[in-house]
C-alpha cells in the first residue's frame, strides 16, 4: 500500500503546473480555478502548499512606449526572486529593434542556501528596459522574460520563462523634428531614447553585437587602458625580472617570459572578473589589504637588491634538481616565478576600475553569462598586457649582454623596483613618510650618480647627463624633505605648506566631504537633502584607488568644478577597509570598487546616465556636473 497525503499531491500538483508558467495571468489552467474555489470558500486556511510560481511571482507590464518597456512583478511576502537571475532578450525574428541595458533596482543582500551571498528582490519591483531603435520605422518583436526565485522556507522554483510583444508604430518626422505640446493636464510623451552612462552602453552592446566584434573592441579598450597610471608599475616589474636573468637573456626567451608574465595576469584578471560580476565580491579589493600590500613590498625590495649585487637569488638546490629531471632547470623555475608575479600583479598593482571593466562586470552580473562576458575580459586584459609583451620582449634585444652598462642597467631597474614598493606603500603609510620614502629614494641614487662628486677632466657628455640627472634628483629629494619638516602634504608641490596662510588657502582649495558610512549612512544623507530640496554627489574613494589620488589632486581642486558642485550635498564614503559594511553600500548600488562617483536628484533617484566609474580631467568634469545637476 503506498502511502500519501496532501502534502505529496500537492507537489505533483506543482509540477503539473509548472509548465503552464509562460502563460498569462488570465489564462488559468483547471487546478489553479479549482484552487480560487477552494480560497473562495475558506477551506484553504492554515494550508502549508507551496505557491504556484504565478501566485509566488506575479508578472505584468504595461504596454510597450517609443522608448521602453516596465515590466512588473509583485513578489509574495515570504518569497524572493534571485537579482542575478533575470534574462532579457528579443526572439530572432524583431525588427528594427534592440534593447538597452535593463534598469534594475538595487537588491537586498542575502544568505542563500543554493546559491550563496547575492542580492535578491522582496515585495513590487519595476525593472525599465530601454527599447532602442536603428531607425524610426515601425519596430516589433517578442522579449523573452527569464526569472527565478525562491520561497524563504527552502523550496526553489525553476525558471520560469514569459513573452511579451512588443509592436510600435513607426516615429512620424514631426515628432523628430519637435515635439507637439502637450495639452493641459496630459502627460508629456518623448520619443527619444534614454541617455546611459558609458558602462551601461558597454553593457548593452556586449548584449547585441556579434562575439569577434565585441571581443575586438574590447581588446581596444584595452590597449587604451594599458597607458593609464594603473598599468605603469608592471612595467618595472616585468622589465626588472628580465634584466635579472642577466646576460644570458635572449630575444626568445625574453618574448617567452614576456608572454608568460602577460597571460597569467590576463586569465587571473579574467577569473577576478567574473567572479565580481557573478557575485559582487571584487577580489582585487581584497587583496588591498595592508599586509599583503607590506608583504609585496617586501618582495620588490628583496628584488631590487638583487639587482644592485647584494646576493643572488636561486631556488633551493633540491628542487632545482627535480625540476631539472622534468626539463631545463632554469627555464622551469624562472617560467613559473614570471607566471606567479604576473597573477600576484593583476590582484595588488592595478585594482583600477574603468568603464570597460564595469559595462563588462555589469553584463555577467545582470544576465549571468560568464562565457562572453570572461572573453571579453580576457580580450581587454590582452590588450592591456601588448605593451608589456613589446617592452619586455624588447629588453632581450637590446640590453647589453656584457661588461659595465649591464651593471648600471640592473641598478637602473632596481631602483626602479624599489619605486613600485613605495608607490604600493603609499596605500597604507601616511603622507609624510610616504614622502620621505620618495625623497630617500631620490637622493640615494643620487649620490651614486655623482651628484656630489666633481666631473673628471675631461668628462665625457654621459657623465655630464648622469651628474645633471643626478642633482636634479637630489634636489627635488631635498625639497620633499624640507616640505614635510613644514607640514607639507603634497607630493608633487612639498613647499606649498610654508608661509603663514598657504595652509588655509590650501584647506579651501579643496572640496570638503561629508564621510558616510554604509547603506544606512547614505539613506540618513539622502532623506536630509531630501528634506532640503538639494541634490547629491556621492564620491567612493579609497587610499589603494589611484584614479581617486588623480580626482582629488587634479579635478576636485578645479574652481570651475567647485562652483558646479557648490548646489548638491557632497558625500564620500571611503571603502578603503573594505569591510562588511563598504561591501553591503557597493552591492546596494551595483558598484565593483572605487573610482565610482554618483548623482542623485532632489528626490533621492540616482541619475544614473550621469554615473562615472574612471578619471576625467576638471574642464569635462564640470561640464557633466552640470548636466547631472539640471
Amino acid at each position: 500500500m503506498i502511502k500519501t497525503n496532501h502534502r505529496h499531491i500537492a507537489f505533483l500538483f506543482l509540477l503539473l503546473t509548472l509548465g503552464l508558467s509562460t502563460a498569462t495571468s488570465a489564462q488559468q489552467s483547471p487546478i489553479q480555478q479549482l484552487g480560487g474555489l477552494i480560497d473562495s470558500f475558506g477551506l484553504d486556511a492554515g494550508n502549508d502548499d507551496p505557491l504556484h510560481p504565478d501566485e509566488a511571482f506575479v508578472f505584468s507590464h504595461l504596454s510597450p512606449q517609443q522608448d521602453a518597456i516596465e515590466l512588473q512583478w509583485d513578489i509574495a511576502e515570504a518569497h524572493y526572486l534571485y537579482r542575478n537571475k533575470f534574462k532579457f532578450e528579443l526572439d530572432e525574428g524583431a525588427t528594427n529593434l534592440t534593447l538597452g541595458a535593463p534598469e534594475l533596482p538595487p537588491g537586498e543582500t542575502k544568505e542563500d542556501q543554493f546559491f550563496g551571498t547575492l542580492q535578491v528582490f522582496h515585495n513590487t519591483q519595476i525593472i525599465r528596459i530601454p527599447l532602442i531603435r536603428a531607425t524610426n520605422d515601425a519596430s516589433s518583436g517578442t522579449l523573452k522574460v527569464r526569472y527565478q526565485g525562491c520561497a524563504e522556507r527552502g523550496i526553489c522554483y525553476p525558471p520560469v520563462n514569459k513573452k511579451v510583444p512588443i509592436d510600435l508604430p513607426a516615429i512620424t518626422a514631426t515628432a523628430t523634428k519637435a515635439a507637439p505640446t502637450p495639452a493641459a493636464g496630459a502627460a508629456p510623451t518623448t520619443t527619444a531614447a534614454p541617455k546611459l552612462s558609458e558602462q551601461d552602453q558597454i553593457a548593452a552592446s556586449l548584449s547585441e553585437g556579434n562575439y569577434l566584434l565585441t571581443l575586438i573592441s574590447f581588446f581596444g579598450f584595452g590597449l587604451l587602458l594599458a597607458f593609464t597610471p594603473c598599468i605603469f608599475p608592471m612595467i618595472p616589474i616585468l622589465s626588472g625580472i628580465i634584466v635579472g636573468q642577466g646576460e644570458s637573456i635572449t630575444t626568445r626567451r625574453a618574448f617567452t617570459m614576456s608572454l608568460v608574465y602577460v597571460l597569467a595576469m590576463a586569465l587571473t584578471y579574467t577569473a577576478a572578473g567574473v567572479l565580481a560580476g557573478l557575485f559582487g565580491e571584487n577580489l582585487q579589493a581584497a587583496f588591498q589589504n595592508p599586509w599583503i600590500l607590506g608583504t609585496f613590498s617586501l618582495i620588490f625590495v628583496l628584488l631590487a637588491l638583487s639587482m644592485f649585487g647584494f646576493y643572488e637569488l636561486q631556488m633551493p638546490a633540491g628542487l632545482q634538481g627535480k625540476l631539472a629531471e622534468a626539463s631545463n632547470r632554469q627555464k622551469g623555475g624562472s617560467l613559473t616565478g614570471v607566471a606567479i608575479m604576473g597573477l600576484l600583479s593583476a590582484l595588488i598593482v592595478g585594482p583600477c576600475v574603468a568603464a570597460p571593466l564595469a559595462g563588462a562586470l555589469i553584463y555577467i552580473g545582470q544576465t549571468g553569462d560568464a562565457v562572453l562576458g570572461g572573453l571579453a575580459l580576457f580580450a581587454l586584459s590582452i590588450g592591456m598586457g601588448l605593451p608589456l609583451l613589446a617592452i619586455g620582449t624588447s629588453a632581450g634585444k637590446l640590453l647589453p649582454k656584457a661588461g659595465a652598462w649591464m651593471d648600471a642597467i640592473k641598478s637602473v631597474f632596481g631602483v626602479l623596483l624599489l619605486a613600485v614598493a613605495v608607490w604600493m606603500l603609499e596605500r597604507i603609510v601616511p603622507t609624510s613618510v610616504n614622502m620621505l620614502l620618495w625623497a630617500a629614494l631620490l637622493i640615494i641614487p643620487s649620490i651614486y650618480m655623482g651628484a656630489i662628486d666633481p666631473l673628471p677632466s675631461p668628462a665625457s657628455g654621459w657623465k655630464k647627463l648622469w651628474k645633471g640627472i643626478g642633482l636634479l634628483m637630489l634636489i627635488y629629494g631635498t625639497l620633499l624633505i624640507i616640505g614635510v619638516a613644514s607640514g607639507g602634504k603634497d607630493l608633487f608641490q612639498p613647499l606649498k605648506g610654508i608661509g603663514g596662510s598657504s595652509g588655509a588657502a590650501m584647506q579651501e582649495q579643496h572640496l570638503t566631504f561629508r564621510q558616510i558610512k554604509g547603506i544606512e549612512g547614505l539613506e540618513q544623507a539622502l532623506a536630509e537633502a531630501k528634506r532640503n530640496n538639494q541634490p547629491v554627489f556621492l564620491d567612493f574613494y579609497a587610499d589603494w584607488c589611484i584614479s581617486c589620488k588623480e580626482y582629488e589632486a587634479l579635478t576636485f581642486t578645479d574652481p570651475t568644478v567647485q562652483q558646479a558642485l557648490a548646489p548638491a550635498m557632497l558625500l564620500q564614503a571611503d571603502v578603503t577597509p573594505n569591510d562588511n559594511q563598504d561591501q553591503a553600500l557597493m552591492k546596494k548600488l551595483g558598484i565593483f570598487g572605487p573610482p565610482a562617483l554618483l548623482f542623485f536628484d532632489r528626490s533621492g533617484n540616482e541619475v544614473a546616465a550621469a554615473r562615472l566609474v574612471q578619471f576625467m580631467e576638471a574642464e569635462a568634469f564640470a561640464q557633466h556636473v552640470q548636466g547631472a545637476l539640471q
